[in-house]
């Protein structure tokens, strides 16, 4: 951490969509040397707007929230707003919601039992160009590229200009999962469902699911099963 960002107090947006947990958030980061909070989401949809308004050096985020998650939050926000780091703050720390958050573009990851000094030295680090990932996620990660070994090609690149939640969406279509499913699957709501449809519909010309799951197995994103 250089000392200029040492000096520099950050400023901060913090998303959590349950109210007791975001104002303690909110509450003990005003505590904090080198923090002030400049605003409080209690969605992706608010956070992403706070971020457009605020322009936050950092937004805490967490990952469960309705309307937008924290996932598809982070990946506007580094999209639209590359000015503003992410650090997910999370009760979360399985796979599932620790890699899709870092593939968003998420520079620092921590799970809620962080102490404020943790979140501060995270919050600074991703400011100078480091991850700001706590001692947990960082064996995880280790623990993941040991399992991996050589491990497979990469799969191809989402096509026509998918993003990747909606390659993900995409998937999930392919495998039969109704609206409703591929939101639970996903942590979203059904509206976002609808709307990654809506445009991965546009973007290749698809008419209906059945034209998607056709168009899934033509690109190579879903392989037939053997036999």
């Amino acid at each position: 951490m250089t000392q200029e960002a040492e000096r520099k107090s950050a400023r901060v947006v913090v998303a959590d969509d349950q109210t007791v947990v975001r104002e303690g958030i909110v509450m003990l980061l005003g505590l904090l040397p080198g923090i002030e909070v400049v605003g409080a989401a209690g969605d992706g949809e608010e956070a992403v707007a706070l971020v457009a308004g605020l322009a936050p050096d950092v937004v805490l985020m967490d990952l469960r929230m309705p309307r937008c998650d924290g996932v598809e939050a982070t990946r506007r926000i580094r999209a639209e707003y590359p000015g503003t780091q992410v650090v997910v703050l999370t009760t979360f720390a399985d796979d599932e919601s620790l890699f899709p958050a870092l593939a968003a573009g998420a520079r620092g990851y921590l799970t809620k039992d962080a102490g404020g000094d943790e979140i501060v030295r995270a919050v600074h680090s991703v400011l100078s160009g480091d991850a700001g990932l706590s001692p947990g996620v960082q064996r995880r990660l280790l623990e993941r590229l040991a399992d991996a070994g050589p491990g497979p090609a990469a799969p191809p690149a989402p096509p026509d200009g998918l993003t990747a939640r909606e390659t993900e969406v995409l998937l999930l279509i392919a495998e039969g999962l109704s609206n409703p499913e591929i939101a639970r699957r996903l942590h979203v709501s059904t509206a976002t469902v609808k709307t990654h449809i809506n445009n991965l519909f546009t973007k290749t010309g698809l008419k209906d699911r059945a034209q998607a799951v056709r168009y899934a197995y033509g690109k190579g994103l879903v392989r037939p099963p053997a036999g």
